[in-house]
């Protein structure tokens, strides 16, 4: 464990400098970028030293980490307002919506996987393993407007587009998150069922799978019992890196449903040349994949007690 909390603080340090170097180092004044070719030169330098621009390179990299351990991510340019509650207010959309799109995906994904495996080679593993290609490969923008259309414009059930606060309505924020996690949900469904089966073909031709069988357990009991279990080790690894994807990667989606979320919130301000912010929020979603990757891996050790044995 103190390995990995090691390796998830260098990884912090050098996505830290990564995000940086490319957003304050590269070629061109970042105070003019923002402001436009047009705005004075005085507006440029009250910017520049607003922004701490005018100080060694150095120092200001040493002053933005240090700020950020202090929860100081700095104040936006165009909102006027700290970035850290800025992030913190749209990710009471992103951090549910990406939850919300995890359960639905583990509960159609995980279940059309065993399924698949116990039926290998017949016809409804084909028909199940035919539908999780063809959820891969369709835009999870498209479908979402696909279920817009279905949902809200026909049925009228679900609302299209927009979110309620929590504090408001919580139910109308839930039914407004809905719609947005099956968009979501769906590409991810798809590769967990073809991660679930494949795996679970693997461990049938163990020799603990042949000794169930042979005690008078049927395929499918030993399946359930022992299999699961054994082939939930690359399937935890996919679980890790969709939660990571969908926290990091949910801008169409929440733009297609207007959703405030983080992920709009990191477009708009791209759009609107606002690099503190820009720089915020892209730290913190660093700061989600790497924590999710760091859980992941120490939850290896719960999944298959071997690797406890290895590493002791």
């Amino acid at each position: 464990m103190l390995r990995r909390l090691i390796g998830f603080a260098v990884t912090l340090l050098l996505a830290a400098a990564v995000i940086f170097l490319l957003l304050d180092l590269l070629p061109g004044d970042p105070a003019r970028f923002i402001l436009g070719i047009n705005a004075s030169a005085e507006a440029v330098a009250a910017l520049r030293t607003q922004l701490g621009l005018d100080a060694p390179a150095h120092e200001r990299f040493l002053g933005w980490v240090w700020g950020m351990l202090h929860g100081d991510f700095g104040v936006s340019v165009t909102q006027r307002a700290p970035v850290a509650a800025l992030i913190a207010e749209r990710l009471a959309v992103t951090l549910p919506l990406t939850l919300i799109a995890m359960a639905i995906s583990m509960a159609v994904g995980l279940p059309i996987g065993i399924l698949a495996a116990r039926r290998r080679g017949k016809a409804t593993d084909t028909a199940l393993m035919v539908l999780a290609q063809t959820g891969v490969a369709i835009p999870n923008f498209w479908f979402g407007m696909l279920l817009t259309l279905l949902f809200a414009v026909t049925l009228r059930w679900l609302p299209p587009g927009g979110f309620t606060p929590w504090q408001e309505d919580g139910w109308a924020a839930l039914r407004g998150l809905i719609m947005p996690g099956l968009a979501l949900a769906l590409p991810q469904a798809s590769i967990l069922a073809r991660v679930m089966r494949t795996a679970l073909v693997d461990v049938t031709g163990q020799d603990f799978i042949r000794t169930a069988r042979a005690k008078g357990m049927t395929l499918g009991e030993a399946v359930w019992r022992h299999g699961v279990r054994n082939a939930f080790l690359p399937v935890l690894t996919i679980l890790g890196l969709q939660f990571a994807f969908l926290i990091a990667g949910t801008i169409i989606v929440e733009n297609v449903f207007y959703l405030p979320g983080l992920g709009r919130l990191i477009f708009t301000a791209i759009s609107e040349r606002d690099l503190v912010l820009v720089r915020g929020a892209t730290i913190v979603l660093v700061l989600a994949v790497t924590l999710t990757m760091l859980l992941v891996d120490l939850a290896y050790g719960l999944v298959d007690p071997r690797l406890r044995e290895r590493r002791a």
